[in-house]
């Protein structure tokens, strides 16, 4: 049976984020219970409830594994070491989807898949080669075609991953120095992953620049879509004094604005849709404001760390 438990459900920093003076992040820092705080976007799946693989390895990643009972170790007599974590898959290279594979460097074993180009970014960067790929083996992970999981060393966990471009951008550590807008990116620097067991599947696409015709047939009539939830507004972070980018520019859609996330998905008969990586700007972290009850209203979920999905 496919089973999801959300890790971490914000964007980039976290909610709240560390330097945010914000006024959702105050809410968060103060204990308000209609802003629980939020770590970075991760999910764990697995078909068989004993072994587990993760979809990014988020800066939280540690903080992610002891807040969730079913990764804790669970040692054969005499063994000292263990994870239940076999596997990782990342959807791109940006810093929010590696950074945690440095919190996994104890000479654990597991599977890391990725597109060619995420794995020429980490094969790049020689701190990476702290995750030994003696033990850690990397996979190119084909798209557009479904490919078995397996474990370090060729056992299958019964889990099915269909990779598949998606409008996004190059890694920010990866633009120009200038700052000039490198332009959407269509070709695997973002890509989406389709996750199937049992009969049953999910999406988790955590970012997503534009909703594009082969995109929604795709993602038509799914049972379960876990989406970009970055934004409500495209120059949200502008008006709010956080940063001089639109979402466009940091290649993701906004949920609200015409044309966006709402919009697109209106006529697609996804039957459950769930809001992810969601910025510390983005009122609908707030479960008691408009934008939130907007969302509810149009038959969006809000994913909050410690979420569990059985599609």
């Amino acid at each position: 049976m496919l089973r999801a438990i959300v890790l971490g459900a914000a964007a980039g920093g976290g909610f709240p984020q560390w330097n945010s003076a914000g006024p959702g992040c105050r809410r968060a820092l103060a204990g308000d219970p209609a802003a629980p705080m939020r770590s970075q976007a991760s999910l764990a799946v697995t078909a068989d409830g004993e072994r587990w693989v993760l979809l990014n390895a988020s800066p939280d990643l540690r903080q992610q594994i002891i807040a969730t009972p079913a990764l804790h170790p669970r040692p054969a007599p005499g063994e000292v070491r263990h994870s239940p974590i076999a596997a990782v898959v990342l959807t791109g290279a940006e810093v929010d989807t590696i950074a945690g594979l440095l919190v996994m460097r104890e000479r654990h074993a597991f599977a890391l898949y990725g597109a060619d180009r995420a794995l020429a970014v980490l094969d790049a960067n020689p701190i990476f080669q702290a995750v030994n790929p003696a033990i850690v083996p990397r996979r190119s992970l084909p798209l557009d075609r479904p490919l078995a999981l397996a474990d370090a060393a060729g056992a299958p966990l019964g889990l099915t991953v269909e990779a598949f471009a998606v409008p996004g951008k190059v890694p920010l550590f990866l633009e120009a120095p200038s700052g000039e807008d490198p332009g959407r990116a269509d070709d695997g620097d973002t890509i989406g992953l389709r996750v199937s067991a049992g009969g049953r599947a999910l999406f988790f696409i955590p970012g997503c620049a534009a909703m594009t015709p082969t995109l929604a047939a795709r993602l038509e009539g799914a049972d379960c879509v876990f989406f970009d939830g970055t934004l409500w507004h495209d120059d949200e972070m502008i008006r709010a004094g956080a940063g001089p980018k639109t979402g466009g520019r940091m290649g993701h859609m906004s949920i609200a604005d015409p044309g966006g996330t709402i919009a697109a998905f209106a006529r697609l008969g996804v039957r459950r849709r769930i809001l992810i990586h969601i910025n510390n700007t983005n009122p609908v972290l707030l479960a008691d404001s408009p934008e939130h009850a907007a969302a509810d209203a149009a038959g969006w979920e809000v994913a909050w760390d410690g979420m569990e999905v059985t599609p």
